[in-house]
């Protein structure tokens, strides 16, 4: 064997015998999902106290907000396109740090337009650190051979629950938002302190023995090229995002408007959706590897459609519950495995694959409800809320497209 044979063919630390490097990887990306739940949940809940210190009426609010998701957005595109070029790490890490600080800016902000500004930064860093730590967390799972976006998901949504409470603590003391914020980024300064230590930095891939950001010898990248059925993965993200959409504005006004039930028990549907989901996705990487990506987002889709299409039938307080119950269950493993295939179905363009799968499901995020409210309208809102049900079947039926390519089908492209 040559010289030059036994270099390329030397182990190295991020291959998949080294199983505490790995370990200290997976545990890295996973404090900075915590760190982008917790800071989203804590925005969430002090938006009230920031709308009364700036007198901003509901429709001000939602101009504010716009600047939240534009730079979501933006944060998203741009980051894909990083990610590939310099390595998941290197870009999630430095944002990681800024999370908090730009969290921060948008308790300063003294006008609606200041407001505005703040969260188009805050929003845009947050998007970024989304594409980030989701190439990277694709990264470590293909380098364990063994799923775990699913759990770092539940990890995101453990963290939005942690921010909820943190931010509804505070708002109980009447503490100020700017140190309900400054402990948040005190937070993620540690967190992200921690997540230096032990995150993996820019894989060589167990395929090529090349460092993210650096072509295999003879295959294009960066030509512009998506990789095939990227765009489709998009459109399942959208349908799933929809459903969540749905849930987080509309399940505690169709039973309480449509159900006739208390606001405590009104409430309870979002709780019920948010608890199943996050159970789902804590289960989730077991059932990715017992099951596949295809068997798992068709069950996860028909049990979606069924259980909130079923609830809609029944037209009872307890079955909406139960209906919302099983969509968040249903929901939860849809978007990690999307993430995953959209990861893996190149690794040289992970990153764009990813920010163009989570801009469109970003987007029926925020499209879903309003197309839901207008469609409520016309045929009221319990034949409205169909439209997520619908997508989630829709979701179960194409379910094959998460199928991995083989390495036939992607030496004969």
């Amino acid at each position: 064997m040559t010289r030059t044979g036994r270099r390329a063919e030397r182990p190295v630390s991020l291959l998949p015998g080294d199983p505490g490097t790995l370990r200290r990887g997976r545990i890295a990306v996973s404090l900075l999902f915590l760190l982008f739940g917790v800071a989203i949940g804590t925005w969430t809940a002090r938006i009230p106290a920031i709308k009364e210190r700036l007198g901003l009426t509901d429709g001000q609010l939602s101009l504010a907000l716009l600047g939240l998701a534009a730079g979501a957005i933006t944060g998203m595109q741009v980051t894909g396109r990083l990610v590939d070029r310099y390595g998941a790490a290197r870009v999630m890490l430095p944002v990681a740090f800024a999370e908090g600080g730009c969290l921060v800016l948008t308790a300063y902000a003294g006008s609606l337009t200041t407001l505005a500004l703040a969260l188009f930064v805050f929003g845009a860093v947050h998007g970024t650190l989304n594409i980030a730590m989701n190439a990277n967390a694709v990264e470590v799972e293909r380098l364990r051979q063994r799923p775990m976006l699913s759990s770092c998901h539940a990890v995101y949504s453990i963290g939005g629950f942690v921010g909820a409470a943190v931010g509804g603590l505070y708002a109980r003391a009447d503490a100020s938002v700017s140190s309900t914020f400054l402990t948040i980024a005190v937070a993620g300064v540690a967190l992200a302190a921690w997540a230096t230590r032990w995150a993996l930095p820019a894989a060589e891939r167990p395929d090529t023995g090349q460092a993210a950001g650096s072509p295999a010898d003879g295959a294009p990248s960066g030509d512009g090229r998506q990789p095939p059925g990227v765009l489709f993965l998009g459109v399942l993200a959208f349908c799933c995002l929809v459903g969540e959409g749905a849930a987080a504005d509309w399940s505690t006004v169709y039973l309480h408007d449509n159900l006739g039930s208390g606001p405590g028990f009104a409430a309870a549907a979002f709780a019920a959706f948010s608890v199943m989901m996050t159970a789902g996705r804590l289960v989730g990487d077991r059932l990715a590897a017992a099951l596949g990506p295809v068997v798992l987002v068709r069950g996860s889709g028909v049990l979606a459609a069924i259980g909130l299409g079923g609830a809609l039938l029944v037209d009872h307080p307890v079955a909406g519950l139960v209906g919302f119950g099983c969509l968040g269950a249903g929901l939860s493993c849809i978007a990690p495995q999307v993430f995953s295939a959209a990861g893996n179905r190149d690794p040289r363009q992970a990153g764009r694959a990813l920010a163009r799968v989570a801009g469109l499901g970003y987007l029926g995020f925020l499209v879903g409800p309003v197309v839901i409210g207008g469609a409520a309208e016309l045929i009221g809102l319990p034949r409205a809320l169909a439209i997520p049900a619908l997508l989630a079947l829709f979701v179960a039926l194409a379910a094959g497209a998460l199928r991995p390519r083989t390495r036939r089908a992607e030496v004969s492209r």
